[in-house]
């Protein structure tokens, strides 16, 4: 069984789609934690809506791979747009932060609110 940390985004219609987002996530793996949900800035394009940001921890028994595949299919079914830009308004954002306690993700160590959200789902002996 994997032990995952996914970092959650969203800043169109935030609220709705985060809840959304967990419900289709349940019927998919086990969900062990959410963190509380944080309001935060845009990064790269300032001009658009604040983010709704926030981790959950999961256990499954998908390789990365598939988990990655499973989570960019949630971000389809809530309307994720991908034509836009890279740091663009989007319905949903999911990424895999760690994988079994190591992190994956660079932006872990770049971006306080995914380190704040990590570590309200798992005291982890992560680095700050």
């Amino acid at each position: 069984m994997n032990e995952v940390i996914i970092g959650v985004g969203s800043n169109i219609n935030a609220d709705e789609n985060v809840a959304r987002m967990l419900e289709i996530l349940r019927t998919k793996v086990k969900v062990t934690k959410v963190s509380p949900m944080i309001r935060t800035k845009p990064v790269g394009i300032e001009n658009q809506p604040d983010y709704t940001n926030g981790a959950v921890k999961i256990q499954t028994e998908n390789d990365r791979s598939s988990l990655n595949k499973i989570l960019k299919e949630i971000e389809d079914r809530l309307g994720r747009d991908r034509s836009g830009p890279k740091f663009g308004p989007r319905t949903m954002d999911l990424d895999i932060v760690v994988w079994n306690g190591e992190i994956v993700d660079p932006d872990y160590y770049t971006r306080e609110f995914i380190r704040t959200s990590v570590q309200a789902v798992d005291a982890g002996p992560f680095p700050d």
